[in-house]
């Protein structure tokens, strides 16, 4: 079940009336940025109409693709409308007058069926893009193994820098790709930079309030051809060019055959109050529910992660090969095969000052052999300076360890409560990194390098908790003040208990005292 909301974190929601809007019209559509508004109605067009009213509406997608846009120019589909094959349109908005694509009219969100093809709404080498309220989906015959496919695919090839480009309210589903994730994947919403030849990346990517279910194999992603920098020097790729402010915020992905989110070589993103429920479902790869690779100083927070399946990785979280001053905050982990979190730097590449704080997993397991637990520090190569702290971690799975390490190293926990009820305990099998004022329950031996080990009872608000409510702290409880202060700790809890530095252990921080 979906945690809408926790804690003290509050979400308003706004709706707007079906009736605000004019004649049925989107809301926008009388914005006048010196463009045209065109119409498209697959069940009701006309063969040689203008598209420019209603009444001479397109009815094919071959009509809505031939037309090249410009700035202002808005493209509407009829709700309740299906359109089969591929929308692959030309020409870009501007700064300020994108190119709209949107609906019109009563009724379900209009539909475009790609049947198979690569992608059923396909923008390549266009910018200045907006895509809103569609029903997309790219279902065909079973794919060869090299038969990519996607719902929704922006690539750049050779073009430069790529700017603004948003999808808002949009379903995708039913997408059957083949196994592909790097560096031309299958999937849900894919942004994809191909060539060698011109430095190429997009600037400005947001993906809001949609949903991608039962696709194949990546259900949102960025990629590239440009992938190679100091951080990532053994990357075949011609040199760097980093996709940059990036926005994934309040989208559910459901039953992914591979990865829920991964960002891949850029800089600066925000991922929140996202949903994944079901993810490395039919994947023969490494597949995680939300991460990044070869990314820096991305803050992944409010994200609700679940259902991964399989043991070759299926964590919710990861710090993988070269990520950098990467935060996870405030997210909820639960009932994932792989585990809660993924250490993993890979060779030759930096990962260096990523932290992982006030994240609460629930009943996350990992029964693979070690080194792998409901926190895995693994893989090639050590990180640096990861700091792990103020987490809460409990379990009810038998057959897993709470925390394992291959002999990397570089990670630093801190303040976290580690809490096993399963048959047997969930032992701590990690005798290299650093450990300090750590709350330890049904782990076995505890590390002995913890000077500061508490060992009691933490006596959270129910004793068998389900959810992150019943992990706040009684009042009675020993991890209250028994933290160690960490500087610049973030300016609240998981539970929205504003704090100045953490004194309590776990990701609940008692209100009012600091």
């Amino acid at each position: 079940m979906r945690m809408a909301s926790w804690g003290a974190r509050v979400v308003l929601a706004v709706v707007v009336a079906a009736a605000g809007a004019v004649g049925g019209l989107p809301a926008h559509a009388g914005e006048r940025h010196g463009g045209v508004t065109y119409f498209v109605d697959c069940g009701g067009g006309s063969e040689g109409g203008s598209g420019t009213s209603p009444g001479s509406a397109w009815n094919s997608l071959e009509k809505a693709s031939g037309q090249e846009y410009g700035p202002g120019d808005r493209v509407l589909f009829r709700r309740g409308s299906t359109c089969v094959g591929v929308f692959a349109p030309s020409g870009s908005g501007a700064a300020g007058a994108p190119v709209r694509v949107d609906a019109y009219g009563k009724g379900a969100k209009p539909r475009i069926q790609g049947g198979g093809a690569r992608a059923a709404v396909l923008l390549e080498n266009v910018e200045q893009w907006e895509l809103r309220n569609l029903d997309v989906s790219n279902k065909g015959a079973a794919p060869g193994p090299q038969e990519r496919r996607a719902g929704i695919l922006f690539r750049l090839t050779d073009f430069g820098t790529g700017t603004h480009y948003v999808v808002d309210d949009v379903d995708v589903h039913d997408v059957n790709g083949s196994d592909h994730k790097d560096p031309d994947p299958s999937g849900g919403i894919l942004f994809v930079v191909r060539g060698t030849a011109t430095p190429t990346r997009f600037d400005g990517i947001t993906v809001s309030d949609s949903t991608v279910k039962h696709v194949d194999r990546t259900g949102i992603s960025t990629a590239s051809s440009w992938g190679k920098r100091p951080e990532h020097p053994l990357s075949g790729a011609p040199g760097w060019a980093p996709n940059t402010d990036i926005t994934i915020r309040g989208n559910e992905v459901v039953d992914v055959g591979g990865d829920g989110i991964v960002l891949q070589h850029g800089h600066h993103a925000l991922v929140e109050d996202n949903y994944v429920d079901g993810f490395n479902m039919r994947s023969a790869g490494y597949n995680v529910g939300i991460w990044a690779w070869n990314f820096d100083d991305a803050v992944y927070q409010y994200n609700e992660v679940t259902g991964g399946h399989g043991t070759l990785d299926s964590q919710a979280f990861d710090f993988d090969g070269g990520n950098n001053r990467n935060v996870y905050q405030y997210n909820y982990s639960h009932d994932n095969e792989g585990g809660f979190l993924l250490v993993c730097n890979a060779t030759g590449m930096t990962s260096a000052d990523n932290v992982f704080r006030y994240n609460v997993s629930i009943n996350d397991r990992n029964t693979w052999s070690p080194p792998y637990g409901v926190i895995s520090v693994v893989c090639p190569a050590a990180t640096t300076d990861t700091q792990v702290y103020n987490n809460t971690v409990v379990t009810d799975q038998a057959g897993t360890a709470m925390v394992s390490d291959d002999g990397k190293g570089g990670v630093t926990f801190r303040n976290n409560i580690f809490v096993s009820s399963a048959e047997g305990g969930s032992p701590i099998l990690d005798t290299l990194n650093t450990y300090d004022h750590n709350l330890y329950v049904g782990v076995g031996a505890v590390p002995a390098r913890d000077a500061h080990a508490v060992t009691a009872d933490p006596e959270f608000l129910d004793g068998t908790p389900d959810r992150p409510g019943d992990l706040r702290l009684r009042p009675g409880s020993p991890a209250l003040g028994a933290g160690v202060t960490i500087q610049n700790a973030g300016p609240h809890d998981y539970f929205g208990n504003r704090l100045d530095g953490a004194t309590d252990i776990g990701a609940y921080q008692r209100p009012g005292l600091r």
